[in-house]
């Protein structure tokens, strides 16, 4: 099957739903591009990024967005849960 991609001014690309359904890719997920010979030319070839064994990895990010995070920041606030817990 050959697929044609249109690369824009922003040298983004298009990937047709059938070649993502293909691939098994959603929006925002990594594509690994592999350069090879193959007949002393070179060639491209797509696959994707194996999936991690630990889906729950990163599912807190949000709670820690525009926090402060040095040792001392994270002992201050552990220190202020455990005050609030106590009381």
């Amino acid at each position: 099957m050959t697929q044609t991609l249109t690369l824009t001014s922003k040298r983004q690309a298009t990937f047709p739903v059938k070649l993502c359904a293909e691939l098994n890719v959603k929006p925002g997920e990594k594509i690994l591009l592999d350069r090879r010979e193959l007949d002393g030319e070179p060639a491209w070839f797509l696959h994707t990024k194996p999936k991690m064994e630990n889906e729950w990895f990163g599912i807190l990010r949000h709670h820690a967005k525009n926090k402060p995070h040095d040792m001392d920041s994270i002992r201050k606030t552990i220190g202020q849960k455990n005050r609030v817990e106590v009381a």
